[in-house]
C-alpha cells in the first residue's frame, strides 16, 4: 500500500442548511382582536359605560336624564426591521443558495415579534382617554392587578404550578366581571412547565372525569374546561420562579397592524461584490382592551427563563 494515498483524502460537507432551534410561528396572532391602522395612534375600541334604572321622580314629574359615559383605548405602533446581506463572492463558494433560509429566519423573527407585542400588552401599561397621546392616562397593571390576578399559591399552602383549581378560579373571576365566557373564545397561554403540570393531574387525563375531560392531541392538552390551551416559551416572570400565564377572551387583547410583514430582496449596487440584501420590516402595536377580559395567573416555574431571545 502506498504511503502517499493520504494525499488524496477528501472532505465531505453537508448540503443541508437547517434553521437552528427557535420559535418559527406566531402562537397568538388570530386569537386576539386585530385591525389595520394609519397615523401616529389609533383607538381600536370605544366603551360605552352602564346606566341604572331609576324610580320615577313622581306623578307627571320632569324626566331625569341620564348621561352615559364613554372611554377609549389606544394603541401606538412600534416599528421593527431586519436587514441581512448575502455576499455574492460567498455564494460562489457555497453548495446551495442560502437566500430562502435567510427569508425563513426573518419570517420567524416577525412571528416572535407579534407574540412579544401581545404578551407585553397583556400586563403592560394601557393608554386610555379622549385626547392625543401626550394627554392620555396610563393604566398600569400594578394599579389593577389585585382584582385580576390569580396568585401562585391559590388553592395551596405554598406556590403551585398550573392547576385545575386555578383554571376554575379564572373562569369564576371573569364570569363575576360579566365577561361573556359562554360565548367568547377562551384562551389560556402557558408554557412547557404548565403543560407538564396539567399532564400530571388526574382530573385532566383521567377518563373518569367525563364532564371536565380534556382534549388531548397525541399527549398534548389542547383544550380543557372551555379554555383553548396555547404554549409559549416567551411568557414573562413577575417574580422569581413564577411564570405569568395569560387567561383571556378574544375581546381582551388587541393587535394593531400599521405595516404587515414586508420582505424585499434586492441587489445592492453600492456595496462591494454587489451583495443581495434581504430587508424585512413591520409595524405593529398591541394593548389590553379592558381589565377583567384579561387575567394574570401566576404559576410556580423553576425552569429556565422564558425564550425571550431566539
Amino acid at each position: 500500500m502506498s504511503e502517499n494515498l493520504v494525499k488524496l483524502y477528501v472532505e465531505e460537507f453537508s448540503t443541508n442548511l437547517m434553521i437552528a432551534l427557535q420559535q418559527r410561528e406566531s402562537k397568538l396572532r388570530g386569537r386576539v382582536m386585530e385591525g389595520h391602522h394609519i397615523g401616529a395612534q389609533a383607538s381600536p375600541v370605544e366603551y360605552i359605560k352602564n346606566i341604572q334604572m331609576q324610580a320615577p321622580a313622581g306623578r307627571y314629574a320632569p324626566l331625569n336624564r341620564q348621561d352615559v359615559d364613554f372611554s377609549r383605548r389606544w394603541v401606538l405602533p412600534v416599528d421593527k426591521e431586519a436587514t441581512q446581506l448575502i455576499d455574492t463572492f460567498d455564494k460562489l463558494r457555497l453548495l446551495q443558495d442560502p437566500t430562502s433560509r435567510y427569508s425563513e429566519v426573518a419570517a420567524a423573527a416577525v412571528a416572535r415579534e407579534w407574540d412579544d407585542r401581545i404578551i407585553a400588552a397583556a400586563f403592560g401599561t394601557a393608554l386610555t382617554g379622549n385626547g392625543v397621546a401626550a394627554a392620555l392616562t396610563s393604566e398600569t397593571w400594578a394599579s389593577i392587578s389585585s382584582s385580576w390576578t390569580v396568585l401562585d399559591e391559590f388553592g395551596s399552602a405554598a406556590d403551585s404550578g398550573l392547576t385545575v383549581a386555578k383554571m376554575i378560579e379564572a373562569k369564576r373571576v371573569m364570569r363575576k366581571a360579566q365577561v361573556e365566557v359562554d360565548t367568547e373564545p377562551l384562551t389560556w397561554v402557558t408554557n412547557s412547565q404548565g403543560e407538564s403540570d396539567l399532564l400530571n393531574q388526574v382530573q385532566v387525563v383521567s377518563t373518569e372525569f367525563a364532564g371536565d375531560r380534556a382534549t388531548l392531541l397525541e399527549g398534548k392538552v389542547v383544550r380543557f374546561m372551555g379554555w383553548d390551551i396555547v404554549y409559549s416559551e416567551r411568557l414573562t416572570s413577575p417574580d422569581t420562579n413564577v411564570r405569568a400565564n395569560i387567561a383571556f377572551v378574544k375581546s381582551g387583547l388587541y393587535l394593531g397592524i400599521w405595516q404587515d410583514v414586508m420582505n424585499d430582496i434586492s441587489q445592492r449596487k453600492d456595496l462591494s461584490s454587489l451583495p443581495y440584501q434581504i430587508y424585512t420590516k413591520m409595524s405593529s402595536g398591541a394593548t389590553r382592551l379592558e381589565p377583567g377580559r384579561v387575567l394574570e395567573v401566576d404559576c410556580a416555574d423553576t425552569s429556565t427563563v422564558a425564550d425571550v431571545t431566539p
